[in-house]
């Protein structure tokens, strides 16, 4: 039977950990799994066949027939890169915003005279379901070129069914058609619509959205992951947080939401407390609510990008990491914050987050997937896993987060089971 893929000959593959590890805390983040020039085979099916040195692999598999082989010689291998918080369905850009932010403007402020989610979410009502598909198409595709090959993707830019069905379905219709691994969130609670109060809001949520949601997924018309709710002061408070998640939670998804980023809100206990895979976020997180995640193995998603952009304190990475908290990392992709790359998102995390770049690469590949419900099939190179992966072109890994911005050179092919998806070829003829 024809193999799909042969990457011989790497000087290092990292496969992160190798014995079925779901997750990586404190010093496990430290001390990552690596092949010092290895090579890896991927089957028929996408699934990685086997892995270890090159000389070994040459052996076994000599006479083998691949569908394609990569001569991976003085480049490195790393497992595809996992964004676990991502909006990337809207309509209307806010590069407007983004002067009134260096003014001096708050997120608040911005969202009070009328802009922030509630700009979006005129302009994403009113844009047909194939521009959505289009643009999130796009968008998708430059994730990958920067190395992402599993992406959660959210809703929540409609604020009422209609728009909210219309974009889970632009997500549906771009997992069904893209290489690139989706997982799909709810997040009809992203904002209390004009017009209603966060009362009224939270009783259409679970009275009529979630409902109807159900239906559609009942057909097999849609296919839901997660639940998402932005807690947050002036927005769903705490009691409409916990019935709008527990009732998501009662539905067969997993609970992975906004908490604790403008204000302590309590979130990182409510969420441990529900049993959360993921809680976003987390700027004014508690010690309780570290401890609390850490004991409920609750998974950490942060964004140093937003923190970065609207300027607020970072979060406490390596309190967290000391407290043995699953650390992951998200681009948080959205109009506010406008970032595709996971190795930027890298590289702030661990100039502004104090994370050391063996932690950001295990919280954007394993811990993510964790953060997604994947971690048993993606976030790290292991026979039977997808055939996920990256070939850099870099004597070491770390170049990829060390060089700031270099990704779209360091980055030579992206793999999504066992295909090449993107082949950065930059050879030309003179």
């Amino acid at each position: 039977m024809t193999n799909k893929l042969l990457v011989k000959n790497a000087k290092q593959v990292i496969l992160i950990c190798n014995n079925g590890e779901k997750f990586l805390t404190k010093n496990d983040m430290q001390k990552l799994c690596v092949i010092e020039d290895g090579s890896l085979v991927i089957g028929s099916d996408g699934l990685i066949k086997d892995i270890g040195p090159a000389s070994a692999i040459e052996l076994q598999y000599a006479g083998a027939s691949f569908d394609h082989v990569i001569d991976a010689t003085d480049m490195c291998v790393i497992p595809g890169l996992v964004d676990a918080h991502t909006h990337p369905v809207w309509a209307g850009d806010r590069v407007h915003e983004f002067a009134m932010k260096l003014a001096g403007a708050t997120y608040m402020d911005v969202h009070r005279a009328g802009g922030g989610i509630h700009f979006t979410v005129e302009h994403t009502r009113a844009a047909p379901a194939s521009t959505l598909l289009a643009s999130l198409t796009g968008r998708l595709a430059r994730m990958q070129r920067a190395g992402t090959t599993l992406v959660e993707c959210k809703s929540g830019y409609g604020l009422e069914l209609q728009t909210e069905l219309k974009m889970l379905e632009v997500i549906e219709a771009a997992r069904c058609t893209l290489p690139i691994n989706i997982s799909s969130t709810f997040c009809g609670a992203h904002a209390v619509p004009k017009g209603k109060t966060a009362a009224e809001a939270t009783t259409d949520i679970l009275q009529v959205q979630l409902p109807r949601l159900r239906e559609r997924m009942s057909a097999g018309a849609l296919q839901v992951d997660n639940i998402d709710v932005f807690c947050e002061q002036g927005v769903f408070d705490l009691a409409s947080t916990r019935a709008i998640l527990q009732a998501g939670l009662d539905m067969g998804l997993n609970i992975n939401f906004h908490g604790d980023e403008l204000h302590p809100m309590n979130s990182a206990q409510l969420g441990a407390e529900l049993g959360a895979l993921a809680i976003s976020h987390l700027e004014e997180v508690s010690d309780e609510g570290i401890a609390a995640m850490a004991t409920a193995k609750t998974a950490a998603v942060l964004l140093p990008t937003t923190a970065y952009i609207l300027r607020l304190p970072q979060p406490r990475a390596r309190d967290m990491l000391e407290a043995g908290v699953i650390v992951a990392l998200g681009s948080d992709f959205n109009p506010n914050a406008y970032c595709c790359s996971m190795p930027m998102v890298m590289h702030l995390a661990c100039v502004n987050m104090r994370m050391s770049m063996s932690e950001a690469l295990a919280a954007a590949t394993i811990n993510a997937a964790y953060a997604l419900g994947r971690s048993h099939t993606h976030g790290s190179l292991e026979v039977n896993k997808h055939g996920d992966l990256l070939v850099l072109n870099a004597p070491r890994w770390e170049h990829l987060i060390y060089q700031l911005g270099g990704h779209q050179e360091v980055i030579r092919y992206v793999v999504i089971k066992g295909n090449v998806v993107y082949n950065n070829d930059q050879t030309m003829d003179l």
